[in-house]
C-alpha cells in the first residue's frame, strides 16, 4: 500500500510504502498546494499542465482514497495519460486495471477512471471526489454543468481545470469566477509557457520568430483573446498600389492560383520574388476551365513567372495536367489539414513583419480581414473564411508567397 508520495525528487522510485513522483516546478506546486476547491489554470503549451494533472490525481487517489476522473475532449487525447497512470500504478499489490473501462481500482478504495468528454451524456454515474478536466476550454460545457458538477455535490468533491485558452468561452467564464476574491472556493491561475524554467529562453524565442502573433498570444502566452480571431494583422501597413505593370529586368516572379467555378472564384496572384511586392491579382468565376486556363496563360505570358503554384485538390489536378502539357511552369500544392496551417501562417508572418506588400484591392483586403482561426474540439485549429464568404484571393496570395519565400531568392539571381 502507498503510504506517502514525494514530488520533489528527480528520481522516480517505488517500493511497498513510498511512490516518488517526477518533480514539479515552482508554479506547478503553487497550484497543487493551493487550498481552493475549484482551481482553473490557463497555461501556455509545454508549461506542464498534464504533469500537474497526473500528480494531482495520484495524490487524491492514493493519499486521500478518492474516486477520481480524468476528462479530456476526445479519447485520443487521453491515450498517453492512461498509459502513464497504468505504468505508475501497476506495481501495487491488489490493484485492478480494466482496459475496457479505462479504470484503475486501488486496494485502499481509491479509483482513477480516464474518460472522453466527447459525448457528455455517456459520463453520468456515481459521485466523485476529484476530477481533472484536461484542455477544458475544448470540452463541451455541458459535461461540466450537467454531468460533472452534480457528481461532486454529495462528496463536496474538487475539480482542477487545465487548458490553454480558446477565446472567451465557458472556460474563460470559470477563470473570471476564480479571479473574484469573493468566490473563496474558486481560484484562477495564468502562466505563460516561459514560466516553465525547464524550457530554454532561446527555444521560445525561436518559436516566437516563426509564429504569428495570434497563435503566440493564445498558445504560449495563455491569453484570452476575443472570439473574433482574425488571422492577418497589419494589413494597412502592408498595402500599396501596384508598383509597376511590366516585369522588371533581373526580377523573378512567382504566381499562385486557387481554382473555382461557380460558387467560388478562381484567383491568380503574382509576386515579385525580389522584393515581395504583389504586382497582379485576377479574380473571376462562371468561366469554363478552358477559359480559366487561357486567362492564366495570358498572365504567364505577360509576367513570365518562374513557377506557378496551383492548388491541386480535386478540380485542380486536370487543369494542372493540361497546363503542364501546354508548357507552363506549374507546380501542384495539395491542401490538407497539415499543409494549410503552415501555408497560411507563413503569409500571416510575412504581413506582420512587412516582408510582403499587398495590392490595395478591396476584395483581397476584405477576405484577409474576414479570414479566421477556428478552434476544434480536439484542441487543434482550422483556418478558413466565415460561412458564406470567400477566401480565394487569400489562398492565391498564400501560394504565391509560398513560392516567393521558399524559392524566390534562388530564382531572383538565376
Amino acid at each position: 500500500m502507498i503510504k506517502s508520495l514525494r514530488t520533489a525528487n528527480p528520481q522516480t522510485s517505488t517500493s511497498a510504502s513510498t511512490l516518488t513522483l517526477d518533480p514539479l516546478h515552482h508554479n506547478q506546486l503553487t497550484i497543487l498546494q493551493h487550498p481552493a476547491r475549484f482551481k482553473i489554470a490557463a497555461c501556455g503549451r509545454r508549461w506542464g499542465k498534464t504533469q500537474l494533472g497526473k500528480t494531482a490525481i495520484l495524490v487524491h487517489a492514493l493519499q486521500n482514497n478518492h474516486r477520481c476522473w480524468w476528462l479530456a475532449p476526445t479519447k485520443a487525447m487521453t491515450d498517453q495519460v492512461w498509459r502513464d497512470l497504468k505504468n505508475t500504478l501497476n506495481f501495487i499489490a491488489g490493484v485492478k486495471i480494466s482496459e475496457t473501462e479505462r479504470r484503475i481500482d486501488l486496494p485502499n478504495g481509491g479509483m482513477i477512471a480516464v474518460r472522453s468528454a466527447y459525448k457528455p451524456d455517456n459520463l453520468r454515474g456515481d459521485g466523485l471526489d476529484f476530477v481533472v478536466l484536461d484542455e477544458a476550454a475544448y470540452i463541451n460545457p455541458r459535461a461540466w454543468a450537467e454531468v460533472i458538477r452534480p457528481m461532486l455535490v454529495t462528496t463536496r468533491g474538487r475539480a482542477l481545470f487545465l487548458s490553454t485558452p480558446r477565446g472567451r468561452n465557458w472556460f474563460y467564464d470559470l477563470y473570471c469566477i476564480g479571479l473574484d476574491p469573493e468566490e473563496d472556493q474558486w481560484q484562477a491561475f495564468q502562466f505563460p509557457t516561459a514560466d516553465n524554467d525547464l524550457i530554454a529562453a532561446e527555444e521560445l524565442e525561436d518559436i516566437r520568430r516563426r509564429t504569428p502573433e495570434l497563435i503566440w498570444q493564445t498558445e504560449y502566452e495563455a491569453a484570452f483573446l476575443s472570439d473574433a480571431t482574425g488571422v492577418f494583422r497589419g494589413l494597412e501597413e502592408a498595402t500599396a498600389p501596384a508598383p509597376y505593370d511590366q516585369p522588371q529586368s533581373g526580377h523573378a516572379y512567382i504566381a499562385g492560383i486557387d481554382w473555382g467555378r461557380s460558387k467560388d472564384y478562381t484567383a491568380i496572384a503574382v509576386l515579385d520574388a525580389a522584393n515581395g511586392k504583389m504586382v497582379a491579382l485576377d479574380r473571376f468565376n462562371n468561366a469554363s476551365w478552358e477559359h480559366q486556363r487561357g486567362r492564366l496563360e495570358n498572365i504567364v505570358k505577360h509576367w513570365r513567372p518562374k513557377i506557378v503554384w496551383a492548388e491541386a485538390n480535386s478540380i485542380g489536378e486536370p487543369n494542372i495536367e493540361a497546363l503542364n502539357q501546354a508548357g507552363l511552369p506549374i507546380k501542384p500544392f495539395y491542401t490538407t489539414a497539415k499543409s494549410k496551417a503552415p501555408l497560411i501562417e507563413s503569409l500571416a508572418l510575412a504581413i506582420e513583419r512587412g516582408e510582403i506588400t499587398l495590392l490595395d484591392d478591396p476584395v483581397l483586403l476584405a477576405e484577409l480581414r474576414d479570414y479566421s482561426l477556428q478552434s476544434l474540439p480536439n484542441g487543434g485549429y482550422r483556418y478558413g473564411a466565415p460561412p458564406g464568404k470567400h477566401d480565394d484571393t487569400v489562398i492565391a496570395a498564400a501560394l504565391a508567397w509560398h513560392g516567393a519565400h521558399f524559392t524566390g531568392p534562388r530564382l531572383a539571381f538565376a
